[in-house]
Parts: structure tokens; sequence; C-alpha cells
């Protein structure tokens, strides 16, 4: 996303109630969010080749994004050609100190 980039207009999407008088505009549409998501685990299948996957989340921030590249990888794994194995694990870490 470029710096001049004006984003979409609010009105366009659903926004919660509390959220309404803070927000002024959508920069990144969730749908893109998702659909680069499931490029990044297609890209990870892709790079991995065959070798075990070891995924490391940061909570408490990053579980989201974490849960919904697992799901698109897992459903690579599941409907591709061969299997790959996937271990995962969490970490806590202490920032902004």
């Amino acid at each position: 996303i470029r710096d001049e980039e004006s984003g979409y207009d609010k009105n366009l999407f659903c926004i919660p109630k509390h959220y309404e008088e803070d927000l002024e505009r959508v920069f990144i549409p969730h749908g893109l969010i998702l659909d680069r998501t499931e490029r990044l685990a297609r890209d990870i299948m892709q790079d991995m080749g065959s070798h075990h996957i070891v995924a490391l989340c940061v909570l408490k921030g990053g579980y989201k994004f974490f849960a919904d590249l697992l799901d698109h990888i897992k459903a690579l794994n599941q409907n591709g050609d061969k299997s790959v194995p996937i271990t995962m694990d969490f970490v806590r870490i202490k920032s902004y100190c």
C-alpha cells in the first residue's frame, strides 16, 4: 500500500458501533488480508517442499493470524499430493518495556 493511498470509505463496510466514531477510513479490507494469508500459506507449502513445518506463534497479538494461516496450510496439506508434518507451539514475549 502506497503512502498516498486514500483507503476505502468506511460506509462500504459493517463497522461495529463502538468503532464508528473512531474510524475514518479502511485501508486494508478483511478479504484482502484473508487472500494474502492464503497466498502466504501456498508459498510456505511450496518453499518447504516435504520438510517438517514448525510453526511458532507469538502470543497475544498473533494468535488470529496464526490460526488463519495454519487453517490454510492444513487445507493445502489435506488436499495436496503430499502430507507435510506440522508442529505448532506458542511463546509469550514481554515487549514495550
